[in-house]
């Protein structure tokens, strides 16, 4: 499999079974490097950021990459900041959800509930990605001001 899939969030309050299924399809996509696929049940970024302040050391030198290695939690070292969040349900709010790692995630919001959210739905979310233009903070023809002036 190319793909890796981890799930997120808290696992002590899903049905009995469903966790041991989560673990498996993470241990059996661990070794995927196309696609790396987050999916987040039950998820606080609220209580992520809090877990991973409360694990921060105060002496050391404070840095993002660190720091978002705290956040995602579970020896996963290489998580990357999120590419796409999609929302789907109608909602035009983050509520809670990848905060920090969503900081220059770019937002698509669909009415489809998740239950239906099909192969259609992801492909126009994918395609409509495609046709943006990602800046990461910074402003494509614009004269950036110095302290000086």
């Amino acid at each position: 499999m190319q793909d890796t899939a981890d799930v997120i969030g808290r696992r002590d309050r899903l049905p009995d079974g469903l966790s041991d299924q989560i673990a498996e399809a993470e241990r059996a996509s661990a070794s995927g490097t196309r696609l790396h696929l987050r999916i987040a049940i039950d998820y606080s970024s609220r209580d992520a950021i809090a877990n991973a302040a409360t694990y921060w050391l105060g002496d050391r030198t404070p840095s993002r990459l660190a720091f978002g290695r705290l956040l995602a939690g579970r020896g996963c070292d290489t998580c990357a900041d999120v590419d796409l969040l999609i929302r789907s349900g109608g909602e035009k709010r983050l509520s809670d959800f990848l905060l920090w790692e969503s900081a220059y995630a770019e937002l698509c919001f669909v009415d489809t509930l998740w239950p239906d959210f099909d192969a259609a739905d992801l492909s126009a979310a994918i395609a409509d990605f495609h046709r943006r233009e990602r800046r990461f903070g910074g402003l494509d023809g614009v004269k950036q001001l110095t302290a000086a002036e």
